[in-house]
């Protein structure tokens, strides 16, 4: 066993009872802002770098590329939907290299749960992690109810033995060593990579004419119907209200490139691993996105009906779409195929994230310390069955439209992205507001770029704009729904209110720019060094960006 190995500890013993909390109020490591002995000692570091980058792609490519983009196309036009993804890609950017540059600094499990109780206030990071827990207690039945719908394009079997099979196999999974979790979510996520990349290709062969007995399409649908799509009002305004009614979409599909750190104190050499991934997954995935927009609003008509189907199967996919005009019938099948897969590891990625932020909240003694308990291969098991136990929700698509239910949930997971995305470039701006207070160089830390400070205060305003406009149009003439208003809105109010609740129990105060113990993390990063890793040059460069 290395010394890296001993200094981020691989024993997985298990820990019950008394000798559980014994270890806990021994090991409770600057109240569990760093990374705490029992984390160490009762997690196992089986994640690989790959794995980590592959679960966040896994998560964030999903339904919303494969069946969502013929909506924004048809909400905002081409142009109207490429901007709209591109501008929620630059904040996606920004997102990613705050996380990385604070998960650097604090490799803990949950993240900027923890991170939040850190730099800002241990009310902010309970109401952070509460929101988390709950929204993805909602993400994975809803992923669930997906799938129902999906295997209803090739059976009429009874939708509950889909959800019963899901919801086992689902469990398995989430139990299971963490290393055998993140080759499965690889395996994947790998499949979702290669879908994407044959539509993108087949979509281009499509618009240049390519396929026998179909004309060169071009950039055609950009000048009839036009770029933009007008959205509620007209002229520019509606145009307008329409690219930023495909931002609310796109956030929804990007959700998931934020958990590549929730498991931090599962993955080996997190401070080297993490920030590498993180500027992969954002480069991977934003060029995957506005590849397959910038396609669809080639081949696909914004005003073409075939985009009113609701059905939530392959063949409400721009893709399929094209595919069954041009007699292409294998297509819709694999696409069904590789979405189900795509629905079920994002199911994977919110059991993970939902898991490790409540282990972390039971490290700061926020939540019971039951959920301490782990298995002997280091697997919080009794937050794994709590998150199983609201997976029954999706049999709530039994006495309802699975698509009514699915999407309901969707709305009320949306906001909770906004929120997550907030949070970590809030921790990012308080991380370097004290170390300018504290005297300490940007330099000092483990990963910094020069143009993170200023591009965290621009995306905090946009997704803060995002997120209090995101029901905008219950606000106009005969658009008031009262079900939208709430799922677009009820996350706000229930974040503040559990900041509130924690503040009022424990009489909890901002934490002070001058008081955050920011050279202690950093003595810490010197205690515990990292093996470097070794130059690639020539083409290994390339093969390390697509596969490591």
């Amino acid at each position: 066993m290395s010394k890296s190995d001993l200094d981020y500890g691989v024993n997985t013993t298990v820990s019950h009872g008394a000798d559980l909390e014994a270890s806990w109020s021994r090991h409770h490591d600057h109240e569990g802002d760093f990374v705490t002995q029992l984390e160490n000692n009762n997690l196992a570091r089986g994640l690989r770098q790959r794995h980590i980058q592959m679960i966040a792609i896994a998560g964030a490519i999903g339904t919303g590329l494969f069946l969502g983009l013929g909506g924004s196309i048809q909400t905002g036009g081409p142009l109207g939907a490429l901007l709209g993804y591109a501008t929620v890609g630059c904040i996606v950017c920004a997102v990613q290299f705050a996380l990385g540059e604070v998960a650097a600094l604090l490799p803990v499990t949950g993240s900027f749960v923890r991170h939040a109780e850190f730099l800002v206030d241990p009310a902010f990071g309970f109401a952070i992690g509460l929101n988390i827990v709950y929204g993805n207690l909602l993400s994975v039945p809803a992923e669930i109810s997906a799938i129902c719908v999906l295997f209803q394009y090739w059976t009429d079997l009874n939708p509950a033995v889909w959800i019963c099979i899901f919801i086992v196999i689902t469990f398995v999974v989430g139990i299971s060593f963490v290393g055998i979790y993140g080759e499965i979510e690889f395996f994947f996520a790998c499949l979702k990579i290669l879908l994407v990349v044959f539509l993108i290709i087949f979509g281009l062969v499509i618009d240049l004419g390519g396929i026998p007995g179909q004309e060169r399409v071009g950039f055609r649908y950009w000048k009839q119907p036009g770029p933009f799509v007008e959205y509620i009002a007209s002229g520019p305004w509606g145009q307008f209200l329409g690219y930023w009614a495909v931002m609310t979409n796109a956030v929804f599909s990007f959700a998931g490139v934020e958990s590549l750190a929730m498991a931090a104190a599962e993955t080996q050499n997190p401070r080297r691993n993490i920030p590498k991934a993180c500027k992969k997954v954002f480069a991977r995935v934003l060029i995957f996105y506005i590849l397959a927009v910038l396609i669809v609003g080639m081949i696909v008509a914004s005003d073409d009906p075939r985009l009113n189907d609701q059905s939530g199967d392959a063949t409400q996919s721009p893709f399929v779409i094209v595919a069954s005009a041009a007699g292409i019938k294998a297509i819709p099948s694999v696409v069904n195929a590789v979405v189900i897969t795509s629905a079920w590891s994002s199911s994977n990625q919110a059991l993970l994230s939902g898991t490790r932020v409540l282990y972390g909240l039971a490290i700061k003694g926020q939540a019971p310390k039951i959920f301490l308990r782990t298995t002997s291969w280091g697997v919080p098991y009794v937050c794994v069955c709590f998150n199983t136990c609201f997976m029954f929700l999706a049999f709530m698509a039994l006495s309802s439209s699975a698509m009514t239910v699915f999407w309901w949930l969707v709305d009320l997971t949306a906001a909770g992205v906004l929120v997550s995305w907030s949070s970590i470039l809030f921790n990012h701006i308080r991380l370097t507001q004290a170390m300018k207070k504290q005297g300490i160089s940007r330099t000092e830390l483990p990963f910094h770029n020069s143009w993170t400070p200023y591009s965290s205060p621009i995306a905090l305003f946009m997704c803060l704009t995002i997120l209090l406009t995101g029901g905008f149009s219950n606000f106009t003439k005969g658009g008031w729904s009262t079900s939208s208003f709430v799922s677009s809105y009820l996350d706000i109010p229930l974040v503040i209110a559990a900041f509130l609740l924690w503040k009022f129990i424990k009489g909890t105060k901002m934490v002070d720019l001058a008081d955050v113990p920011i050279r202690a993390a950093l003595e810490q990063v010197a205690a515990n060094p990292e093996p470097l890793e070794p130059k690639s040059t020539g083409w290994r460069k390339v093969v390390n960006f697509l596969w490591d």
